[in-house]
Order: C-alpha cells, then structure tokens, then sequence
C-alpha cells in the first residue's frame, strides 16, 4: 500500500518530478527551436531568454499552487486549531498527501472538538454536583438546627412533668402529667415524621406517581373528615364546588397532603364564628381551588416566609409543627403548578391551580 501511494500519479514528489522532467524537455525544444529560426544568434538568444523568464514564472505559479498555498492552508488551520478555534474546517480536496493531510486535520478537529465538548458538559455537571453536595450539606444543617430548637420545647415539657410525675402523689395530677407527656411525645413524633417526608420531598428520594383521578370527589372528601361535624367546629363552612366530575391528572396521595395540609391551616386560623369557605372552579383548562378563612390577615413582609420551614406567626392561636405549607410549597413546585397566599379584607385566602385532563 505505501509503495503504491509513492508510485501514484497524484503523490506531491511524482508532480514534482514530472513537471521537472516536462521542464527539461521543453528547455531542449525550446533551444532548439530557437536556434532553427530566421534570426541572428543574438535574437535566437534573447528570444530564448524571454521563454525561459516566461517558464520560470509558470513553474512558480504551478509550485505555489502545489505546494505554497496548500502549506499556507495547513499552517493555518493547525494555528486556528492550536488557539482551540474549530470554527472552519481546512478546504485541501486534493487527492494527494496535502489533501489526506487536510482531512486528517478536520478529522482531529472534530474529535478535539468533541472532547472539548464532553469535558465542558462533565466540568458544568462537577459544578452542578458540588453545588448540589453544598446546598445538601446547608440544608442537613439547616435541618439539625432547626430539629434542635423545635426539640427543645417538647423536649423540656416533657422533662418538667416526668419530674413533676415523679414527685407528685395525687393521682389525679400524676394522670394529667402523663396525659401531657403523651401529647408532647405525640407531639415530637408529628414533628419527625413531617420533617422527614419532606425532606424526602426536597432531596428527590420520593417521587410523584401521576394518576388520573376526580378532583371534586377528592376535595369532598378530605373537607367531609376535616370539616363537617367535628366537635371543635366553631366556624361557619361556606363552599362553591362543581356538581360535576373534574378529572386531573397527578399524585393522588400527594395531592391529597395539600388539600388536607391547607384546609387544617385555614381551620386553625379561622376566628371563632367565622367564616372558613371552599372554592373549586373549572376554567380554560385550569382548575382553580381556594380555601378562605376569616380572622387575622398576613403581615405583608411575611407572606413569602410562611412556606419556609419552621415559619409560625406568633400572634397565631395554635402550635404546629411549622411544615405543613412547607410541605404544600414543595409538592406543588415539584410539579410547577401556581400557587399563592393573599390578603382579603376580613381573611386570608391560600389558592392553587392545576391542569385538567378529558
């Protein structure tokens, strides 16, 4: 194979010494032919002379075309390659050493510029991985503070009347230490089980399951267990539902943790006698529900901070967790559905929407 490529006719040292052999032939014509004319020696001579500067030009116009612009060509390319511009390929298309040269050098161009691309896409992933790994490593944290200030109220209840129990020989007072001492202990395992579902939510360990299922029946439902005749209902229940089925599509379950999450903060905030209302409508493909609780309106400064964590408002009526709209904020934006809180004159008013399905 290598003896054939230097036998061949379009190999650069056979151009070159064919054009050296026509050359010579054509200087021995030519000086002959300049001898057999009508003319003195000194004309035949100069005449010859005009023809050779004639001949030298050609040759050098015919080796720039062969050799000189090809090189300049390929010391270009290689330069633009050097500073890692891929941007134009070299233009060689002859079919010899300079042409394979410069389809050897687009093919190394490529490749160079492929793996220059895997190794910016792998160096932006590292970025993205090492940040990841910081926000995680925040957010753990975040999370063993947070658990420890929480911790230390039920924590220090608890404690108090363990002693108290201890000390105390009434029966009727040893029993309502244990009764409180139950509740705060039901009280921190709420607390545990909330804050690890959701940090399962913000970590990516729980996924959605989507589904299709009635929008409609799911909210009577979670509002007939939370809201109709439960002896602590002090408030007047207000609804504007659809009497017809509206079907969606996403994580049952889920969904079914924000209607329920949504409806206990609007039962728990609603003042005595108040209003708490139910609103459900069904609008160019969109499913609007609210929930509506009269009493207290949200400072203006706080209502972004309401979805955080541990976020409670001291002016408030009943302890929580801290987790509930947290945990409402999460699964709505793992699904980029809006969601919002507003103030209305006499009330606040917690809304989302979310896409129906046929």
């Amino acid at each position: 194979m290598k003896n054939s490529d230097n036998l061949s006719i379009y190999s650069i040292r056979k151009k070159i010494l064919l054009m050296s052999k026509v050359i010579g032939a054509i200087l021995v014509i030519s000086y002959i032919l300049s001898t057999k004319l009508p003319f003195s020696s000194d004309i035949s001579l100069s005449i010859w002379t005009v023809f050779v500067v004639l001949l030298i030009f050609g040759v050098d116009f015919l080796m720039s075309c062969f050799i000189s612009k090809p090189i300049a060509k390929l010391e270009k390319a290689a330069k633009r390659m050097a500073d890692l511009d891929f941007s134009s390929s070299c233009d060689i298309m002859t079919n010899d050493e300079f042409g394979r040269l410069s389809t050897s050098l687009n093919v190394m161009a490529d490749n160079l510029q492929n793996a220059l691309m895997r190794l910016e896409a792998a160096n932006k992933q590292l970025e993205k991985d090492v940040e990841k790994e910081r926000l995680l490593l925040s957010e753990r944290k975040e999370l063993v503070d947070s658990l420890s200030h929480e911790m230390k109220t039920p924590l220090g209840i608890i404690r108090a009347y363990a002693e108290g129990y201890q000390d105390e020989d009434d029966e009727l007072k040893k029993q309502k230490y244990a009764e409180i001492i139950i509740s705060e202990t039901e009280r921190m395992n709420h607390l545990i089980t909330a804050l690890l579902d959701l940090s399962a939510l913000e970590t990516g360990a729980v996924q959605l399951t989507s589904e299709r299922f009635d929008f409609v029946e799911l909210l009577e439902t979670v509002a007939g267990r939370l809201l109709i005749n439960t002896p602590d209902a002090n408030f007047e229940l207000q609804y504007e539902l659809p009497d017809y089925k509206i079907y969606v599509c996403t994580d049952k379950i889920r969904m079914e943790q924000v209607l329920n999450n949504l409806i206990i903060n609007a039962k728990k905030n609603v003042k005595p006698d108040g209003i708490l209302k139910l609103c459900l409508s069904d609008e160019n493909g969109l499913l609007h529900f609210s929930v509506y609780n009269q009493g207290e309106t949200i400072p203006n400064e706080k209502l972004k901070k309401i979805w955080t964590k541990f976020y409670r408002d001291n002016r408030l009526r009943y302890s929580g967790s801290g987790l509930g709209l947290a945990i409402v904020a999460q699964i709505l934006s793992m699904q980029e559905l809006s969601y919002g809180v507003k103030n209305l004159a006499d009330g606040v008013q917690f809304y989302f929407s979310i896409p129906t399905v046929k």
